[in-house]
């Protein structure tokens, strides 16, 4: 089973770096893998997002007995621990697959780095459209981006801590 897992992991790599010779002097490889990566698992939290929306919740509140939740607000509360995983196992095995640190230090720093991304959305979305009167699309594209380089970043020295990683193995060789 483990081999199949390793089997499936290296196809994937393969694919990705198959689409990165275009890139190859623009962009390092771990940066591309990044961006397919965080692409594929941005793309697979929408598509779970407006099924579960649209089609298993109805568009309809969901009654807990004790508490009432909008139905948007409910669909996120489903999909995020599934992606969540899929991004985690993505940056893991994929994209910075060169860390060292054991899986649950990486699972709990990266849970970090997911919640810090959570807090400057909204921090930033607050910012943006209730104090210097922009529009929320325009905002929400802000945000990303500020989010997404926050998230590379923090993943990459933080949570799967590669880039000390690889400065040591140019000083040794």
């Amino acid at each position: 089973m483990i081999q199949h897992l390793r089997n499936i992991r290296d196809s994937v790599i393969r694919i990705i770096d198959w689409f990165y010779f275009p890139f190859l002097y623009f962009i390092p490889r771990e940066v591309f893998r990044y961006a397919v990566t965080g692409g594929l698992n941005t793309l697979f939290d929408l598509t779970l997002y407006f099924v579960f929306y649209r089609y298993i919740l109805d568009m309809q509140i969901v009654d807990l007995g004790f508490i009432h939740i909008s139905a948007y607000i409910a669909a996120f509360m489903m999909v995020f621990p599934i992606t969540f995983l899929t991004g985690f196992l993505l940056a893991k095995y994929v994209t910075f697959n060169a860390s060292e640190l054991r899986g649950r230090i990486q699972l709990f720093r990266y849970g970090i780095t997911v919640l810090g991304a959570i807090l400057l959305n909204y921090i930033f979305l607050k910012l943006f459209v209730e104090y210097f009167g922009w529009y929320a699309t325009f905002s929400k594209g802000i945000t990303t981006i500020i989010v997404v380089i926050y998230s590379y970043v923090s993943q990459r020295y933080f949570s799967f801590k590669t880039a000390q990683l690889a400065i040591y193995r140019k000083a040794t060789d």
